[in-house]
C-alpha cells in the first residue's frame, strides 16, 4: 500500500509505533495499534450500515471521538467523509448539504434537527446513539486500495468572502500535510499536540496527519477558551499548540496569572499573527511561534519555523513548491510590488483536485490563492490583504490589513476589522469596526489621531462603530461579509459629518 494515502499513513504508524499513546479526546486515549484496528472495523461498522466506496458521509459534530474514528474509518473503507460547519443554519446549511449529496451523515441532537430543517433526507445517525456505526461494530475490513489521488475529504470553505465551496482534497494531500508541517514545526515522536480548532476545517484534521507522521500523541478539547486556554493545555501536558492569528491577540488580553507559564508548551502554529503581537506572546507564554501560508486548497507552501522568524511575515518559499506574485494580467511583478500569490506543486497530489461540480485541477497547475502579497528580494513573503477585501478610495487601493495593524496598535483597542462601504462619491469610504480593552475608556477621536499619524490621509477611516465582539467564524476568521452587510448603522459615528464629538466607550 502506498503510504501517500490514510490508510498507508497509519499503517506505518502503528507499525513503528504501535502501543505509544497517538490520541487523547476527552475520556477516550488510543494507542496507534488500537487507532488502526478502530479504522478497520470502523470501516466494516460503515459497509454493514450500507456505505460504500467513493460515497459521501457527512458529519456535523464538535470535536469528538466519532468525528475521528468517522474520519479515519471512511478513509479505510474508500469512502469520502465531509466535515461539515457546526455553526451553520438555514440558508447556508441547505447550500452545502445540496452541493454534499452526501447518502449518510453524523450529527449531534442540535444538528440533527437543524439538516433535517435544511432539507437532508439521507441516513441519519445520532452520535453516541444505538445503531451509529462505531469501531467494532462491523467485521475488521482490510484497506481499500485508494489512490493518493482519490479524494479522502470535501472541505468547504469558511466562506467569509463569498458563497462556501466544496474543496475536494485528496488522501495524498493529508500525507504533505504531516510531513510539511510537522518537519517546519521540528516534531518528534516525544511531542504532545494540542489543538482545540474544528474538525470541519483542514488545520485539526492536519495535526492528526503530523501526529501519525512522527509518532507524537495529540489531544483534541472541544473549543477554544481564551480563560481555560493555557490551563487545558497544561493539563495535556502539551509541547506543541496550534492557534489562529485571530486567538493570539485573545489570550494577551487575558488577565495575567500564574497558569501563563504553568504549561510545556514550547513551539506553535499559528498563521496569520499580528506582528506587534509575536515578540509579548513569546515573552509573556514562553512559546515561539510558527507563521505560514497554507490553504484548504493547497499545503504548507511558504513558512517560518523556530529559528527563522520575521514577524508580520508568512515565511519563504518551502521545498516542493513554487511561488509567484502576479499583476491582473498573470505577469510576475518586481520584489516589493504588491501582487496576487499564484502557487504550484511538484509533490504529487500536495494540492486539492478541485471543487464540487468543477473539473479536477490539472496537477501541476498554478493556483490562484486570492491572497495580495509582496515579496522582499531576500525572498520573505508578507500578507498584504485578500484581494476581496482591498478597499479602493479616492483612486487608491487601501489594505485593510494594514489598516487594521494600525488601528490594533491603539492602547486601548483590543481587536477592530475594516472593510469598504459604499461612498456617496463612487468607489468605497473605510470603515472600521473596533472592540475596546476590557476596563478602559476608548475614545473615537483619539483612534482616529492616532490614525492619522500612522497612515496617508486617504486610508484613515471615515466610519467607525463600537462592537463587544467581532463576527467571527467557528475557526476564529472575521466574516467581514456579514460587516459589509450591516454597514453603516444610525450607531456608526462618521467622522465627517458628525456635529457632536464620538461617542467614547
Amino acid at each position: 500500500m502506498t503510504t501517500l494515502t490514510i490508510p498507508g499513513l497509519l499503517q506505518t504508524a502503528a507499525r513503528d509505533h504501535g502501543d505509544r499513546p497517538f490520541l487523547r479526546i476527552g475520556t477516550t486515549v488510543r494507542t496507534y495499534r488500537e487507532t488502526r484496528e478502530a479504522a478497520a472495523t470502523m470501516a466494516g461498522a460503515l459497509a454493514v450500515q450500507g456505505c460504500r466506496p467513493g460515497e459521501r458521509i457527512a458529519a456535523m459534530t464538535g470535536n469528538r471521538i466519532e468525528l475521528v474514528d468517522l474520519f479515519l474509518g471512511a478513509a479505510w473503507l474508500g469512502a469520502e467523509l465531509v466535515p461539515l460547519n457546526t455553526g451553520l443554519r438555514g440558508g447556508g446549511l441547505r447550500h452545502v448539504l445540496d452541493q454534499a449529496r452526501a447518502t449518510h451523515l453524523l450529527a449531534e441532537d442540535e444538528t440533527a434537527e437543524r439538516v433535517r430543517a435544511a432539507g437532508y433526507r439521507g441516513t441519519l445517525w445520532r452520535a453516541g446513539a444505538d445503531g451509529t456505526p462505531r469501531p467494532g461494530g462491523g467485521p475488521a475490513f482490510p484497506a481499500a486500495p485508494v489512490r493518493p489521488e482519490d479524494t479522502a475529504c470535501v472541505l468547504f470553505t469558511s466562506g467569509t468572502t463569498g458563497t462556501s465551496r466544496g474543496v475536494r482534497c485528496p488522501h495524498a494531500q493529508f500525507v504533505w500535510w504531516g510531513r510539511n508541517v510537522s518537519e517546519a514545526l521540528h516534531l518528534t515522536a516525544d511531542d504532545v499536540l494540542h489543538t482545540c480548532l474544528p474538525l470541519f476545517h483542514t488545520n485539526a484534521l492536519n495535526a492528526l496527519a503530523q501526529a501519525m507522521t512522527v509518532g507524537a500523541s495529540i489531544t483534541l478539547a472541544p473549543r477554544f477558551s481564551a480563560s481555560r486556554y493555557w490551563t487545558e493545555a497544561a493539563g495535556a501536558g502539551a509541547t506543541v499548540v496550534y492557534l489562529l492569528g485571530a486567538m493570539v491577540p485573545m489570550l494577551l488580553a487575558q488577565p495575567p496569572g500564574p497558569h501563563d507559564r504553568a504549561h510545556r508548551a514550547v513551539r506553535g502554529l499559528s498563521p496569520a499573527t499580528p506582528a506587534h503581537a509575536w515578540g509579548p506572546f513569546r515573552e509573556r507564554f514562553g512559546v515561539t511561534l510558527i507563521d505560514g501560508f497554507g490553504s484548504t486548497e493547497t499545503n504548507l507552501v511558504i513558512g517560518t519555523t523556530p529559528e527563522e522568524q520575521r514577524p508580520g511575515y508568512m515565511g519563504t518559499l518551502r521545498e516542493g513548491f513554487d511561488a509567484r506574485v502576479v499583476d491582473e494580467l498573470l505577469t510576475p511583478v518586481p520584489d516589493g510590488t504588491p501582487g496576487e500569490l499564484v502557487v504550484r506543486s511538484h509533490r504529487p497530489y500536495a494540492f486539492a483536485t478541485g471543487y464540487l461540480g468543477e473539473l479536477a485541477e490539472p496537477v501541476d497547475a498554478w493556483r490562484h490563492t486570492g491572497d495580495r502579497v509582496v515579496r522582499e528580494p531576500d525572498g520573505w513573503f508578507r500578507f498584504v490583504d485578500r484581494i476581496k477585501d482591498v478597499i479602493r478610495r479616492r483612486g487608491e487601493n487601501i489594505s485593510s490589513c494594514e489598516v487594521e495593524t494600525v488601528v490594533r496598535g491603539h492602547p486601548e483597542v483590543a481587536d477592530a476589522a475594516v472593510f469598504p462601504v459604499p461612498s456617496e462619491l463612487a468607489e468605497d469610504e473605510v470603515m472600521v469596526a473596533v472592540v475596546p480593552r476590557a476596563g478602559g475608556t476608548l475614545d473615537l477621536a483619539d483612534v482616529i489621531r492616532h490614525c492619522e499619524r500612522e497612515l496617508p490621509p486617504f486610508a484613515v477611516p471615515r466610519y467607525v462603530d463600537i462592537l463587544g465582539e467581532l463576527p467571527l467564524t467557528e475557526t476564529g476568521k472575521v466574516r467581514k461579509a456579514a460587516l459589509r452587510r450591516r454597514g453603516v448603522t444610525e450607531t456608526t459615528w462618521d467622522r465627517v459629518t458628525a456635529d457632536a464629538g464620538p461617542p467614547t466607550r
